[in-house]
């Protein structure tokens, strides 16, 4: 019964609360001994994916680390540098993926990125395996990145490979309908208007690239994720409603069918998860999904404090996917 009853974390006396814990990492750390080596990947749909790799000099290992990122974000934010940093440090090579749109340029179609998206993360994953270098692959993700990780193990097992052999996700919507309407509640106003200050702003640009393919008649009046999704995500991306794509894309409902080892850590105080997104009775009766649900964190948070600049994330992510036996 893979429900970890005590979690190791604690956070830093000054971070006393879920905002602090989200907000603060967000904002002031810094990871500058990553060192990213950027290459473009045409996919089979005529659009491209940015690759970032960090390959420590002499690393031999036979092991390589992807990493995805979280709603909005790129392989170059703090949380992603700081957990490749720890694969690299364990020995592992990493790969942090930049999802369509993400990477600093806009694609080139219609479609962009969404929660639900793992035909984009299996294509990484072969492409990796196809290098002929890595006998064993390990994967970790944040947010909508684990949200993405979690769909993709559960959806159809039995296109995972093989060589895919543990997981570890942090802060993850497993109900996406549910943590859509959480993050718009009042108190979570600030990260809502960040969130879609940016998915205007691409909006927009898609707009420029596909003239008459993108109405953005009254797209400043949109004040939330449903709104959102209802109008660009879901029509975008073939579903027929925000419903629909929530319901589709939740990593929730497959979780019962992961068949890999899988860690799951959704802080008790993230501002952005619904109560539905501690999946207790899943991981109950799973011998693969080890949830664990620490008091504190936040969201995409987890700082310790260390003199080393570790997060926890980082620090329970490496033991988990080493680990002779997990848990």
């Amino acid at each position: 019964m893979p429900v970890i009853a005590e979690s190791r974390y604690q956070p830093p006396f000054y971070l006393f609360n879920g905002h602090l814990q989200t907000i603060v990492p967000s904002l002031l750390r810094s990871v500058p001994e990553v060192r990213y080596q950027r290459e473009r990947v045409e996919t089979e749909d005529s659009d491209f994916l940015d690759l970032d790799w960090s390959r420590p000099t002499g690393n031999t290992r036979d092991t390589l680390g992807i990493v995805s990122h979280g709603l909005e974000g790129d392989a170059s934010r703090p949380y992603v540098r700081g957990m490749v940093r720890a694969l690299n440090n364990a020995g592992f090579d990493a790969l942090a993926w930049n999802y369509r749109s993400c990477s600093g340029e806009m694609n080139r179609l219609l479609r962009s990125y969404h929660l639900g998206d793992t035909d984009d993360l299996d294509f990484v994953i072969q492409y990796a395996l196809s290098t002929g270098r890595y006998q064993r692959i390990f994967l970790t993700g944040f947010s909508a990145g684990g949200n993405v990780t979690l769909k993709y193990l559960g959806e159809n097992p039995e296109r995972v490979p093989p060589r895919v052999a543990r997981a570890a996700v942090f802060s993850v919507p497993t109900d996406l309908k549910a943590s859509s309407y959480q993050i718009a509640r009042p108190e979570n106003r600030v990260y809502m208007a960040r969130f879609m200050k940016s998915l205007r702003a691409k909006m927009r640009q898609k707009a420029e690239l596909l003239p008459g393919q993108v109405d953005l008649e009254g797209i400043d009046l949109l004040r939330d994720f449903p709104e959102f999704d209802a109008r660009f995500t879901a029509p975008m991306h073939g579903f027929n409603s925000a419903d629909e794509y929530y319901e589709t894309a939740s990593s929730g409902r497959y979780l019962s069918r992961i068949r890999i080892p899988t860690l799951l850590v959704n802080a008790q105080n993230d501002p952005f998860l619904a109560p539905t997104c501690y999946p207790r009775d899943v991981a109950a009766r799973s011998p693969y999904v080890f949830l664990e649900t620490p008091p504190a964190g936040g969201h995409v948070g987890f700082a310790e404090g260390t003199p080393d600049g570790t997060y926890y994330s980082e620090r329970r992510a490496v033991e988990f996917l080493t680990a002779e036996v997990p848990g």
